[in-house]
């Protein structure tokens, strides 16, 4: 089973942490609309997804929803999965300033 991580922060705006995860992490972020889930970013980190979602997603009733309904005062999340965790990639997204751990689950 994969490893699963979720990363916020009010401090950045989706595109904002996509130009600084890139300069980074040395990847290319690629746009991607879902109806369930608004416009996205999603790149690749070695055997690692790295996902950067607005945590406000358009809703049925002109209302937005939250991806993450647990943390609604977060404006954007970082999703990151892989079939383990990549502990160097993982250390580098923790040493970010405003950028907090949400929820991790271990892969299994």
């Amino acid at each position: 089973m994969d490893a699963y991580d979720t990363y916020g922060t009010s401090a950045y705006p989706v595109a904002e942490l996509a130009r600084l995860l890139t300069e980074q992490l040395g990847v290319s972020f690629i746009e991607r609309d879902s109806c369930y889930r608004g416009v996205y970013l999603v790149a690749d980190a070695g055997t690692q997804r790295v996902e950067i979602q607005p945590n406000a997603i358009p809703g049925d009733d002109d209302e937005d929803d939250f991806y993450d309904g647990d943390h609604p005062g977060i404006q954007t999340l970082v999703l990151v999965s892989g079939p383990h965790r990549d502990n160097p990639l993982t250390a580098h997204l923790d040493s970010i300033d405003a950028l907090t751990a949400l929820r991790r689950h271990p892969a299994r």
